[in-house]
């Protein structure tokens, strides 16, 4: 049911903007049971970020496990050169256009940082 779904839409190239509002939020919604179903959607200059940085990484290997859905955005993975990498984490890599029209039109609610 969309009114219990959660889609967090990561687009900053910004660590602590990952750290302590992207990744912390996402994850805590999930295990603390604030909402239902939760998504995480690694947008732009985020794919880059999280391909590079190692503690991020391991946040997100954390955040997989606790069962949230994380995709990313082929056309922006691919113009950094990091699809199979974010793909090998565990990651679904796909073209997000029309997932994200879905998501926009079945009134989620969608928190974009």
């Amino acid at each position: 049911m969309a009114d219990n779904q959660l889609v967090v839409l990561w687009t900053s190239g910004d660590r602590d903007v990952a750290l302590k509002m992207a990744f912390m939020y996402t994850y805590n919604s999930k295990v603390k049971g604030w909402w239902p179903e939760v998504s995480l959607i690694v947008w732009g200059p985020s794919a880059n970020l999280l391909a590079e940085d190692d503690e991020l990484q391991e946040y997100m290997r954390r955040i997989i496990a606790a069962g949230i859905d994380v995709m990313a955005c082929q056309a922006c993975t691919d113009s950094y050169g990091v699809s199979a990498k974010l793909a090998a984490m565990g990651i679904d890599v796909k073209y997000m256009g029309q997932p994200m029209t879905h998501f926009l039109k079945s009134g989620c609610h969608i928190l974009s940082v």
